[in-house]
């Protein structure tokens, strides 16, 4: 494998609404993220991925943009962007933008003169069919939104419904128009030339639809899904873009593919001269506790998680790059899933350890590296994500209602990643001088930066000890993965090779005592302990005891 710099790097994603609040209106903003890229800088990030900065409605929050270049006014202006952008170069960070091109606002230009006239220039920048039955009123097909019922919505004035894969004010793009298509380059353009370092692709598998949107199999959400997913004209699509623009620049860029598999993943990110994207998230590791969706919960499977992270190493390997992750905007908190509450902090570190010096570009979610939680809501009046009130219509069919679906959305709706970041123990958890745009985590007197800064041992303090190691030791980047004690319901075992060095990663995920004796080969008192989240490292033997979400890490030279 080539080495690269985005290779090397680690990524902190900014969620800017609830990051952090400059001029104290209650809703994060540019002059609340300047004020805090000191702190994203000493944490080790090489770059950070803003969610959505662009003018939005906010139905979705940023993920339904009404004009491509210029800024939300609630998070500032072009100006205050560019003062960011300036500050991040200056500190060495790079800034990777939010790219939505599946979709845009019902309130973008675009949109609002193509439902004026069927003649209109910008009609066809969008999906529209005739309905159908006697009077034309029964939508086109049978397809549901991922988001809120039926995908299509109907506009009287020109008689037709146009499509949407997500929320009903989220139109999906008619990428099959060249000027579309054009307009995706001049926008990507436009960011680059300004001094962007690159793009997250949002559900970038969607924008090619099958033609003549057939009738979908028949589920209770996103049906039709097989028939835009990894759609026809993808793959072409997707090398013009890279083609006529990216491929001018020096930038990265990451897309997102729900329901991605290796071999799709492998059509985009192999290197090479069909190479169209730098690399590709995949969700299934984030699918050991639950089926599908976070929504549907099932028992914690270590064996279940270690096979993601296996499948996909073997199929990257020397052909692509992959990304690492445990939390980003659309999941709840990783310590309340595959962690424990009440070893939250060992379980934390155990967590990034085990994740981190795996293959692959770091990213890393706000509030992840001090351990934030999942919050607990009361009501269905407290919660904000049009996903929770679709999902709210579907469990009640099914007798999942009251306290039994809040309990239900408490644990899987993506209100968890959202509430604001806890700076201090001050008023409104220093995220803000006024009441916050959503509710805090009560448990912020103790979580917080603040306190995660004056505790030596804290989460916080070892995510910075554990990435400086990782770019000070190559093995940890650019080594081969071997996994032991694969049948372990409990422990995960992986080695890192590398020019003769090698790096040996026992990870717990139990509060129980589990035995563990070293792989034939490896001497671990020829090793030197160089991360662990306890702070003694005693062996017994060739081997060890584990302690409750224990993690050591080896490096042998």
């Amino acid at each position: 494998m080539k080495k690269s710099w985005y290779k090397e790097m680690v990524v902190y994603q900014i969620w800017p609404r609830s990051f952090c609040d400059g001029n104290g209106d209650g809703i994060g903003d540019l002059k609340g993220i300047l004020s805090k890229l000191d702190y994203v800088k000493s944490l080790g990030a090489d770059a950070i991925w803003f969610s959505p900065l662009f003018v939005s409605p906010q139905r979705d929050y940023g993920y339904d943009i009404a004009d491509y270049r210029d800024i939300q006014p609630e998070y500032g202006t072009l100006d205050d962007f560019k003062e960011v952008l300036e500050e991040c170069h200056k500190r060495d960070i790079k800034v990777i933008m939010d790219l939505v091109i599946n979709h845009t606002s019902t309130d973008h230009h675009w949109f609002k003169e193509a439902c004026k006239s069927v003649d209109n220039p910008y009609h066809d920048y969008y999906i529209w069919r005739k309905g159908k039955g006697k009077n034309g009123k029964k939508p086109p097909n049978n397809w549901l939104s991922t988001f809120e019922g039926g995908a299509w919505e109907y506009v009287e004035a020109v008689d037709e419904y146009y499509l949407h894969v997500f929320t009903k004010g989220q139109p999906d793009l008619n990428m099959d128009n060249p000027k579309v298509r054009q307009e995706v380059k001049d926008i990507m353009k436009f960011w680059l030339d300004m001094g962007v370092d690159g793009f997250r692709e949002d559900v970038i598998t969607y924008i090619s639809k099958k033609e003549g949107l057939p009738n979908g199999f028949p589920i209770p959400v996103a049906c039709g899904m097989e028939h835009y997913n990894g759609g026809p004209h993808l793959y072409e699509y997707l090398k013009e873009f890279h083609d006529d623009v990216l491929s001018k620049y020096d930038c990265f860029t990451v897309g997102e593919g729900p329901l991605l598999t290796t071999e799709r993943a492998l059509k985009f990110v192999t290197e090479g001269d069909g190479q169209v994207l730098k690399t590709m998230f995949s969700f299934d590791h984030l699918e050991a506790d639950c089926f599908m969706t976070d929504w549907i919960k099932t028992p914690f499977n270590l064996k279940k998680m270690k096979k993601c992270y296996q499948k996909w190493y073997d199929a990257m390997n020397g052909k692509a790059w992959h990304t690492l992750y445990l939390e980003n905007h659309d999941h709840p908190r990783i310590v309340d899933r595959y962690g424990s509450l009440k070893y939250r902090v060992e379980s934390a570190k155990m967590l990034a350890t085990m994740c981190y010096l795996q293959k692959g570009t770091v990213f890393i979610y706000q509030g992840q590296e001090i351990g934030m939680t999942n919050i607990e809501l009361k009501s269905i009046d407290e919660f904000k994500d049009m996903i929770t009130f679709n999902n709210q219509i579907m469990f009640n069919k099914l007798g999942i209602k009251g306290e039994k679906f809040i309990k239900l959305a408490n644990a899987g709706s993506r209100e968890n990643s959202r509430t604001p970041v806890q700076w201090n123990d001050g008023p409104y958890a220093g995220f803000s001088t006024a009441e916050p745009w959503f509710t805090l985590n009560p448990n912020y007197k103790e979580i917080n930066v603040a306190a995660a800064e004056a505790d030596e041992d804290s989460i916080l303090h070892y995510y910075r000890k554990l990435l400086k190691f990782r770019k000070e030791n190559e093995v940890a980047i650019y080594g081969d993965f071997k996994q032991y004690n694969k049948n372990s319901k409990q422990l995960f075992v992986y080695e890192r090779n590398l020019d003769g060095v090698k790096l040996l990663v026992v990870s717990s995920f139990t509060e129980d005592s589990v035995s563990f004796k070293a792989p034939d080969g490896i001497d671990l008192s020829k090793g030197e302990l160089v991360l662990s989240n306890y702070n003694d490292g005693e062996l017994s033997g060739n081997g060890f005891t584990t302690k409750p979400y224990e993690t050591r890490v080896y490096l042998f030279k």
